[in-house]
């Protein structure tokens, strides 16, 4: 039987880390398959995306508007900002009359704390001023006077107070609280339509399974999962794990997909997107 040699891209964060544990050191069965894990930042894996350089491939949800027409979301691996997610943080807490005046330090214009941000602000980011900085530089952005305001995400949403800087905005609460409750879409899976819809099935049964297999042994992927938690010790790095891989992960369900629908059409009726595509899931 032959084997088909895959390449799979995810963050190198804790919460990708943890959700392919099992995959990573070969403890779930992947009958066929042989999968070259690339770390990169979501940035540059959005950026990947648009070139439908890789096979499987984390991305922004926000990015998911560009390449629809060559990859399919999977039911599992996604990040939901389920009553949190990405910050705006600065030396003080400006309203956001204030903050759509000052420069925003973002983490990349395709992610999808960048489409949040335009939503909240009303703006596309032709009407602000914003500069594009690594997100693990953000802090260091604002601290040093480059930006006025940090849009933060990973780790930094658990540990910004210890840099001295306030909360302006949480968006994942603010989403919440404009639509009934529904989680903020942040990232999901795709997979590359190249592959015939029964190989993606087989595929998003293996990765399902991994990430299956990590909640069902918690202790031992948020140890593997350390390897890649800044500034983090164990307890917070479980915290953070919890945030991002949990039921939403499993799948999306109806409240995921809804959500993920309203986020695209609303950047589409503010005219930062291009279209609102229709969601395509493996089945």
């Amino acid at each position: 039987m032959s084997t088909l040699k895959l390449t799979l891209g995810h963050s190198p964060d804790p919460d990708d880390a943890f959700m392919f544990y099992g995959l990573a050191r070969g403890l779930i069965a992947t009958p066929g398959l042989e999968f070259e894990h690339i770390l990169q930042d979501i940035q540059t894996l959005n950026e990947r995306a648009v070139r439908g350089e890789l096979d499987i491939s984390a991305i922004s949800i926000h990015a998911y508007a560009y390449v629809s027409d060559t990859y399919a979301l999977l039911p599992s691996g996604a990040s939901m900002g389920d009553g949190y997610g990405p910050m705006l943080v600065a030396r003080k807490a400006w309203s956001r009359e204030e903050v759509a005046r000052k420069r925003i330090a973002v983490p990349g214009k395709m992610t999808s704390a960048f489409l949040a941000l335009q939503l909240w602000l009303g703006k596309p980011a032709s009407e602000f001023d914003f500069i594009v900085v690594p997100f693990d530089e953000i802090f260091a952005a604002v601290k040093d006077g480059r930006a006025d305001v940090g849009l933060i995400i990973h780790e930094g949403q658990l540990t910004y107070r210890n840099e001295g800087l306030e909360l302006c905005e949480d968006l994942g609460i603010w989403w919440g609280r404009e639509n009934e409750g529904l989680p903020l879409p942040l990232g999901g899976n795709v997979i590359h339509k190249r592959h015939a819809p029964a190989v993606r099935k087989a595929i998003s049964d293996v990765l399902t399974a991994s990430i299956q297999f990590s909640l069902d042994h918690r202790p031992e992927a948020v140890a593997h999962a350390m390897q890649w938690a800044r500034d983090m010790g164990i307890d917070l790095a479980d915290q953070f794990v919890g945030m991002y891989v949990n039921h939403w992960t499993l799948d999306y369900g109806e409240k995921g997909r809804e959500s993920i629908r309203r986020f695209l059409k609303r950047g589409q009726d503010l005219g930062v997107l291009p279209k609102a595509p229709a969601l395509e899931f493996v089945q």
